[in-house]
């Protein structure tokens, strides 16, 4: 059902949800952390590759992918960091390196931010962990109320676009439908509505102070020059290059990659110039 992805399914009890997860390979933990309105789906190469000498965690947020996804669940960037906190504590990670997309940047560096010391290295792909008040038309749309949500749930008006809009190679059929399958109905894209609504532009957000102390942690880890690799799709309509150029000025130690023609989905229109540099990247030691 889901083309290279014969991972083994694992599941996280919230009590009010379950998490889904997967968790391959050994060695040193690798955290992947996905965005809006994918899923651990995306990182599917990805985890294939880095899984022959390290430990790979992939999770998929509670309403995304194959978690739970409760109807009346609080879906916001806290509750998301929590999560990720949780999980790896019952998974008894002690240090671990993060690859995070999307709305997977400012949920994993929120985890980060708690832990500086237990972080090793960062593959940062088209995200942002910091505050913007840039929000394209085509987005800002989902988020105006009663039309926003109906756009989304109803006629699956973000999922289904990002299909095509978030690359600019074309995705196989079958790979297209894995990245919508968990995402079939108007109770499951509840979440893919929840992130939309959930971007915290200005003061007064209920998510606005968390990003606040998301973006405060950056610093934590600029001083301490975390090892970073950023990967950037320069065909991004959302994640532009102000934002790649953000995070170069934040983190000028990284090794900065900016590959012009591949779109936000960035690992599949040019993972097979990103693999070799992951590889090489957490390999390294210290």
């Amino acid at each position: 059902m889901y083309p290279n992805y014969p991972f083994e399914s694992r599941f996280f009890n919230f009590g009010s949800a379950k998490l889904h997860y997967v968790d391959e390979g050994q060695g040193d933990v690798i955290v992947m952390v996905h965005g809006n309105p994918t899923w651990s789906y995306y990182y599917r190469h990805l985890i294939t590759l880095l899984a022959e000498d390290h430990r790979v965690i992939a999770i998929d947020h509670i309403g995304c992918g194959l978690s739970d996804k409760p109807q009346n669940y609080e879906y916001t960037l806290q509750n998301h960091i929590d999560n990720l906190h949780t999980l790896l504590l019952a998974c008894g990670v002690k240090s671990f390196s993060l690859v995070v997309h999307d709305w997977g940047g400012a949920i994993g560096m929120g985890v980060a931010a708690k832990n500086t010391e237990l972080l090793e290295r960062v593959l940062v792909l088209n995200t942002a962990a910091f505050r913007s008040q840039r929000i394209p038309f085509r987005i800002n749309i989902c988020r105006w109320p009663l039309i926003g949500e109906l756009l989304v749930r109803g006629f699956n008006g973000f999922a289904g676009p990002a299909i095509s809009m978030a690359v600019t190679r074309k995705m196989a059929k079958d790979t297209a439908k894995a990245f919508l399958a968990p995402y079939n109905s108007w109770e499951n894209r509840v979440a893919v509505s929840a992130f939309v609504q959930d971007i915290p532009l200005r003061p007064g957000h209920p998510s606005y102070q968390t990003l606040i102390d998301v973006e405060n942690g950056l610093k934590k880890l600029q001083d301490s020059q975390v090892p970073m690799l950023i990967c950037w799709g320069g065909k991004d309509f959302c994640f532009n290059r102000s934002f790649y150029d953000e995070w170069c000025l934040r983190f000028p130690h990284a090794e900065c990659y900016y590959f012009e023609d591949s779109g936000h989905y960035v690992l599949e229109d040019s993972f097979a110039q990103i693999a070799p540099l992951a590889r090489d990247f957490f390999r390294r030691k210290g």
